[in-house]
């Protein structure tokens, strides 16, 4: 019976370490989550609070009252209507130029790809700030445009490009060189072997790197704020009237956000489940 116990022991000191460890990382995921979710799930409650000034705690009863003024606010629905003209447009400028550079880079054997690399990646590191004043002053004084959709887009597809470029680069390394050089033998033209070999291998970094463009252009503040003048999209609207006090239809615009963001990545899944058992 002593040597029983004594195995017993022996084994619980064995197996305390592994506990501890799961303990810890049980501890830090829990930490983490409600770190990450946390203020998205009062953002959601708050909603739905009658109170005048968005709230958790301070609940005054349940209401719809924030969803039915959303639509009334021209501010916000025209601010939407320009979000969205700018990030379609910055999807149509962001993906060619993004595309070009990825196979200037990639099919480019010379010493000065090194440096063309820094050239076309630095527009992700210069501050938001400078794009959007820069954008501004450029084609201003350049050509007579004032501050608008026209020079956010441009200020905005300036490093969002860059993105899409990093992400077709990830993609065009991982193609075979091997069919377009053999249908350039078989006497293609280089713009065949493109629109036959090369677009349709790129066709799933495409459509990802335009949904990257669509949400970063939406979300986007400091280089809009600088860049679009008079004009305005919903996040600079957003962040106008934050300065003078929070309303609950700005947790609402949140919960339109959420449920849709939600509703797309379902979406998507499943037809990726689809798409593994065809």
């Amino acid at each position: 019976m002593t040597a029983t116990l004594a195995n017993h022991t022996e084994t619980a000191q064995r197996k305390s370490p592994i506990d501890w460890a799961a303990a810890i990382l049980n501890g830090y995921l829990l930490i983490f989550f409600a770190y990450m979710f946390l203020p998205m799930i009062f953002m959601v409650v708050a909603a739905f609070n009658a109170s005048p000034t968005p709230s958790v705690i301070d609940w005054q009863g349940f209401t719809l009252e924030w969803f039915r003024a959303l639509p009334q606010d021209q501010r916000f629905i025209d601010g939407l209507i320009h979000s969205l003209i700018i990030a379609l447009g910055v999807i149509v400028i962001s993906i060619p130029l993004g595309l070009a550079g990825a196979l200037l880079l990639t099919r480019l054997q010379s010493q000065a790809t090194t440096f063309l690399y820094t050239v076309l990646v630095s527009p992700m590191l210069t501050p938001g700030i400078v794009l959007g004043a820069t954008t501004l002053i450029f084609w201003r004084d350049a050509f007579g445009v004032e501050g608008g959709l026209l020079t956010a887009t441009i200020a905005q597809s300036s490093f969002i490009a860059s993105y899409c470029m990093l992400m077709f680069m990830a993609r065009l390394q991982r193609q075979d060189i091997v069919q377009e050089e053999a249908a350039l033998d078989l006497g293609a033209s280089s713009f065949l072997v493109f629109r036959r070999i090369t677009l349709p291998f790129l066709m799933p970094t495409i459509l990802t790197a335009a949904a990257i463009a669509f949400l970063q252009s939406i979300e986007n503040y400091n280089t809009t704020f600088f860049a679009i003048g008079p004009s305005w999209t919903l996040v600079t609207e957003i962040g106008s009237r934050m300065r003078f006090g929070i309303s609950p239809v700005i947790n609402v615009i949140g919960v339109l956000f959420v449920a849709i963001t939600i509703i797309a990545a379902t979406v998507y899944v499943m037809a990726s489940r689809r798409k593994g058992r065809a």
